[in-house]
């Protein structure tokens, strides 16, 4: 009989050890509504001060994982510049492993620079930026870096497809203080980290591919920060100081992150949404 109320007694403190841990963690019921209202409320609100933001300009660093056939995990680092005025102009930089390249838009040419090769495309593209990143996402299949972030309502773009919502509290990205925010699609999870104070900017955005073996992540940190009146005037159209030869957008290679010998078949395949869904 002591036995069994023994077992019993370890059975009642095992169970609340673990409601205790439950609560602690703030995923109870009523706690994880909670939880979701804020965590969207945060991202409402960096999505608001974006869009009332018409001078944007930052610096990025990104880490494209791609997993190998033979399932190694391997990491192609990027750096890169974004000075955009809205609605309709933007001037992107990335300098990679692979190659340095430059997009610009004037609201009706789209200028594509590969600089290793001295090599240039234009497409005539007449409108706003987030038409542009829809054409290079679906026509084109040139992602702009971070291109979801660069639209004129962030919240609208990204939230219809989220399933899952937290808030993990804060963290620390580049000495700036952040909240630190979890969502889950069907086939992405991402998090995002949101500059604490008056200009909540996001300093970092990680995409993590569910559907492909060793789940492989798409990192984007974004440091430099400089909105309105701190960025300086720009030139959005396209002057081509070396001379540069004009070809057919084909004809570039290897202008995104994960070059053409590494993608499956030999094309690139950045043109999605969960830009690390890539198997090599």
């Amino acid at each position: 009989m002591h036995g069994v109320v023994g077992k019993s007694a370890r059975i009642a403190k095992a169970g609340l050890s673990a409601a205790a841990l439950i609560l602690a963690l703030g995923w109870g019921p009523s706690a994880a509504n909670a939880d979701e209202a804020e965590a969207k409320a945060l991202f409402k609100a960096m999505s608001d001060y974006l869009a009332s933001q018409q001078l944007i300009a930052f610096e990025y660093d990104t880490n494209l994982e791609i997993l190998t056939t033979d399932q190694q995990k391997l990491a192609l680092a990027s750096s890169g510049t974004v000075t955009l005025s809205r609605p309709d102009k933007i001037r992107a930089t990335r300098n990679g492993g692979f190659a340095e390249v430059e997009l610009i838009f004037d609201g009706k040419t789209l200028t594509l620079l590969r600089k290793n090769d001295n090599l240039y495309a234009q497409v005539e593209v007449s409108g706003s930026i987030d038409h542009l990143v829809d054409e290079l996402r679906e026509k084109y299949h040139r992602p702009v870096p971070g291109a979801d972030l660069l639209t004129s309502n962030v919240y609208d773009q990204l939230m219809p497809l989220v399933v899952d919502t937290k808030d993990l509290g804060s963290g620390v990205i580049g000495g700036v203080e952040c909240n630190h925010l979890a969502f889950r699609t069907e086939e992405v999870d991402w998090q995002i980290w949101i500059a604490m104070g008056e200009r909540p900017y996001p300093c970092r955005y990680v995409i993590t591919s569910k559907q492909v073996a060793g789940f492989p992540q798409y990192t984007a940190q974004i440091r430099d920060w400089k909105a309105g009146d701190e960025v300086a005037a720009g030139d959005f159209g396209f002057k081509n100081q070396t001379n540069a030869k004009k070809v057919e957008p084909s004809e570039l290679p290897d202008m995104d992150e994960l070059p053409d010998s590494l993608a499956p078949g030999g094309k690139p395949q950045l043109g999605r949404r969960n830009d690390s869904d890539c198997i090599c």
